[in-house]
């Protein structure tokens, strides 16, 4: 279906079986890393990169707004998921002292070692069904295409 004239740009058949094959790829990795997360630690993954995100922090703490945006989640459904973890304790949060609506998320020595337990089969998962199914080139053709759409799906919009 590449017929213009409704000025709809249709995807040409190569554009369709590439769009087909992003998403297969995209929803069976997910899918695996997310059940071996699961399976091997109890933690979806975005309780699991909410706490890598922590632990990769100054202090092991950051805004609830920066984690936010580093997670690309809504500020909702982030705080959501930081009280499920602070009721684990493997997250504590803080008022901060210069701006009263905002807080802070701070990994505790239990979130630290969760994550430290989770990391090294999740890290063995990603290298298993991602990296090992690609040659250095096409690793490194993979960042490039991720880094141009990811900065292309975050320029501003008019």
């Amino acid at each position: 279906m590449t017929d213009v004239t409704d000025g709809t740009r249709w995807l040409d058949d190569d554009e369709q079986c590439t769009w087909r094959a992003f998403l297969a790829v995209q929803r069976l990795l997910f899918d695996r890393l997310e059940r071996q997360l699961q399976r091997d630690s109890g933690l979806p993954m975005t309780y699991y990169e909410i706490l890598v995100r922590l632990s990769e922090a100054p202090d092991h703490t950051l805004r609830m707004s920066q984690l936010a945006d580093s997670a690309l989640s809504s500020r909702s459904r982030l705080s959501h998921a930081v009280a499920r973890l602070e009721a684990e304790g493997w997250v504590r949060r803080r008022a901060c002292a210069e701006d009263r609506r905002g807080s802070f998320a701070q990994l505790t020595e239990e979130g630290m070692a969760k994550l430290r337990a989770a990391a090294p089969e999740h890290v063995e998962a990603v290298r298993t069904e991602l990296f090992d199914a690609l040659t250095p080139a096409q690793l490194h053709a993979l960042r490039e295409i991720s880094d141009a759409v990811v900065a292309h799906l975050c320029r501003p919009r008019p």
